[in-house]
């Protein structure tokens, strides 16, 4: 079975963004990014919700074609034109795009056909509303959490619909120079 794994930035308070969305509090970095890159390397589907889909859709395809791409930009734009994309999405369920699911209904029983499919791994990438719908049918095996040294006290949550207790192992946790750590959780 494949496993479904969720990345996120995330304050040390929970939470993923502010209560406007915003994130210009997170720090990323080329030692953060060459850590990620080499991490999602091996995965090959990639599960957004609808503003996030957009958003890297927005940036993605083209981002290593620039004049002055970084290492980063080269090496994540060509894993993104090349990775499965599955999106989250009420509005969007009819659209057909090459390499693309739009997913509106039956979600749970979707993304459970999807993880028995053949793959490697579907990542979630920092897509609040498809994260709190697979957390609400407890479908996300494992956690990479970048805990950024910051409190933000208020603002969008990461864990929101938890159903029930869910006990964590620990699999490894990396600190970086700028003060952020990685941690990487699986389900017990």
């Amino acid at each position: 079975m494949r496993k479904l794994v969720s990345f996120f930035h995330v304050s040390l308070d929970g939470y993923i963004a502010g209560l406007n969305g915003e994130m210009d509090w997170i720090k990323v970095d080329e030692e953060i990014f060459e850590h990620v890159g080499d991490r999602v390397k091996g995965s090959d589907t990639a599960l957004y919700g609808r503003v996030t889909w957009q958003m890297m859709e927005g940036y993605w395809p083209t981002a290593g074609d620039e004049p002055n791409a970084s290492k980063h930009d080269i090496e994540h734009s060509a894993w993104y034109k090349k990775a499965k994309k599955v999106v989250l999405s009420k509005s969007m369920q009819n659209e057909q795009l090459p390499n693309t699911t739009f997913i509106g209904e039956d979600v749970e029983d979707r993304i459970k056909t999807l993880k028995q499919a053949d793959g490697t791994e579907i990542l979630i990438f920092g897509s609040p509303s498809a994260t709190h719908s697979l957390l609400q049918y407890d479908l996300i095996d494992e956690f990479w959490l970048f805990v950024n040294p910051i409190l933000l006290s208020k603002g969008i949550p990461l864990f929101k619909n938890v159903t029930e207790k869910t006990p964590l192992t620990l699999v490894s946790s990396k600190t970086f120079t700028n003060g952020v750590v990685c941690m990487h959780y699986k389900k017990a």
